[in-house]
């Protein structure tokens, strides 16, 4: 088994009043030829928008883009003629395709919103862009890891254009839960959303990221009431 260890103050971080972001991989003007990318896995950014605020209409193609509100709603708009506002619970996809336009704002005029904006590289190229958004309540699954993401169209949760599986778990102190990863050459990256827990002697506090390659499985334990998302990915570019 090999394995990367990301504390949450090594990330980039870029602050423009109205966004506070944390970079666990490089973007924007933040850039580190060490953390390009973790396999497929080529963003997870960690936002904070303002009340009111938000990114202005702008383009994206051949990426897959995942958002996970963890706080407050979020509006999206996009070219294909979605209009649709994401809240905490729910999980979006949008795959760009051949191309697509869009918008996301913070609905609330007095709260942040905090929300995950993660990108998977697709396995294949221009596709038709797609839009797709669920709420995890009917599949959410207390102390137990649950599948909020997959390639597979008729599976649980969302669905995109890769080999990747994502899962949640909300646990309580003192729980352990074993993952079991769903092709061999895949690797997976735990982000702990909140709380903390053990993977081997390795131990991860809130917004801690972890890499873990060439193995089948990996099991943790937590420390204190935990909510983690584990992201399987493929590992060759």
């Amino acid at each position: 088994m090999k394995t990367i260890f990301h504390k949450s103050e090594t990330r980039g971080h870029a602050d423009h009043g109205w966004l506070r972001s944390y970079h666990s991989f490089s973007f924007a003007n933040y850039h580190d030829p060490s953390r390009m990318n973790f396999g497929m896995l080529r963003v997870l950014n960690d936002d904070v928008v303002a009340g009111g605020q938000g990114f202005g209409q702008h383009p994206h193609k051949n990426m897959e883009i995942i958002s996970i509100p963890l706080k407050g709603d979020l509006e999206h708009k996009d070219s294909m003629g979605n209009t649709t506002v994401i809240r905490e619970g729910d999980i979006q996809v949008m795959s760009a395709g051949t191309g697509v336009f869009h918008s996301e704002y913070n609905k609330n005029k007095e709260e942040a919103v905090i929300f995950l904006q993660i990108w998977v590289f697709p396995n294949k190229q221009n596709v038709t862009p797609r839009y797709d958004q669920i709420a995890t309540s009917g599949i959410a699954t207390k102390n137990a890891l649950y599948q909020v993401l997959s390639p597979n169209k008729d599976g649980q949760g969302v669905w995109i254009h890769q080999d990747a599986w994502f899962s949640l778990g909300d646990f309580d102190a003192d729980r352990s839960a074993t993952y079991t990863l769903n092709k061999a050459d895949n690797g997976v990256y735990v982000f702990v959303l909140e709380g903390s827990l053990k993977i081997g002697e390795q131990s991860l506090d809130s917004r801690d990221g972890m890499g873990i390659w060439d193995t089948n499985e990996i099991s943790f334990a937590t420390g204190t009431a935990t909510k983690v998302l584990i992201m399987e990915v493929p590992m060759a570019l």
